[in-house]
C-alpha cells in the first residue's frame, strides 16, 4: 500500500505545450498593422475640405516658395475679388484690407486657414446681411469652394488716334519707309539693306533676249 501511496503522484497536465511562435510572421503581422493605421490616417488627414483646398490654391499663387498654410494680404485680396466675395456695395476692398489687418498677428504678415475662416466670418455679415450668421457664413463658403485664382489673359493693344497713327506706314518717312511696301507689309532685309543686283544686267536696262541675239539681227 505503501508502495502504491509513493507511486501516485499529480494529474498530468495534458493541455499541449504552445509551439514557439516565429518572429518573422510576428514581425510582419506587426508591419502590416502599422501600415493599415499609417494609411488611414494619411487617408484622413489628405482629405482637405472645398474650402481649404481654394485656400491653398490662393496662397501659393505666384509664390514658388510659398506652403500653402498661410495666405499674404496680396492674395487675400485676389481671393476675395476673383470668388465675387467684394461685390462693390456691401462689401469692397478697403472693407477687405480692414479685415486682414484686423485678423493677422500684430507682427504677421499673413493668415493661417483658421484666421482666414475667420476674416471670411466677418465679412459675411456684411455680404449678406438679410440672413443668419449661419446662413451667411455657408453662402461666403460657397462662393470660394472648390475655386482658384485668375489667370489674366495676355494685354491687349490699345486701339487710340495716337496709336493709330504711329502705326500708319503710309506716313513714315526717310529709311523708316524703304522698310514697307505700298500695302503696309514690310520688305524684311530687302527694307534694311542694299542688296546688289548680281544678274550681271544694267540696273534699269530694258533688254528683248541675250547680247548675240540682238547682234544678229541687227545684221
Amino acid at each position: 500500500m505503501a508502495d502504491n501511496k509513493a507511486k501516485s503522484t499529480k494529474p498530468a497536465n495534458r493541455t499541449p505545450p504552445k509551439s514557439p511562435s516565429d518572429p518573422t510572421k510576428d514581425r510582419a503581422a506587426k508591419r502590416l498593422s502599422c501600415d493599415s493605421n499609417s494609411s488611414h490616417e494619411g487617408a484622413m488627414a489628405g482629405e482637405l475640405s472645398a474650402l481649404e483646398e481654394a485656400f491653398r490654391k490662393f496662397a501659393i499663387h505666384g509664390d514658388t516658395r510659398a506652403t500653402g498654410k498661410e495666405m499674404h494680404g496680396k492674395n487675400w485680396s485676389k481671393l476675395c475679388k476673383d470668388c465675387h466675395v467684394i461685390d462693390g456695395k456691401n462689401v469692397t476692398i478697403t472693407d477687405v484690407d480692414i479685415v486682414f489687418s484686423k485678423i493677422k498677428g500684430k507682427s504677421s504678415r499673413t493668415i493661417t486657414f483658421e484666421q482666414f475662416k475667420e476674416a471670411l466670418q466677418e465679412l459675411s455679415k456684411k455680404r449678406f446681411k438679410d440672413k443668419s450668421d449661419e446662413e451667411a457664413i455657408q453662402e461666403i463658403y460657397k462662393l470660394i469652394e472648390g475655386k482658384a485664382p485668375i489667370i489674366s489673359g495676355v494685354t491687349k493693344a490699345i486701339s487710340s488716334p495716337t496709336v493709330s497713327r504711329l502705326t500708319d506706314t503710309s506716313k513714315f518717312t526717310g529709311s523708316h519707309k524703304e522698310r514697307f511696301d505700298p500695302s503696309g507689309k514690310g520688305k524684311g532685309k530687302a527694307g534694311r539693306e542694299d542688296l546688289v543686283d548680281a544678274s550681271g544686267y544694267v540696273s534699269g536696262y530694258k533688254h528683248a533676249g541675250t547680247y548675240d541675239q540682238k547682234v544678229q539681227g541687227s545684221k
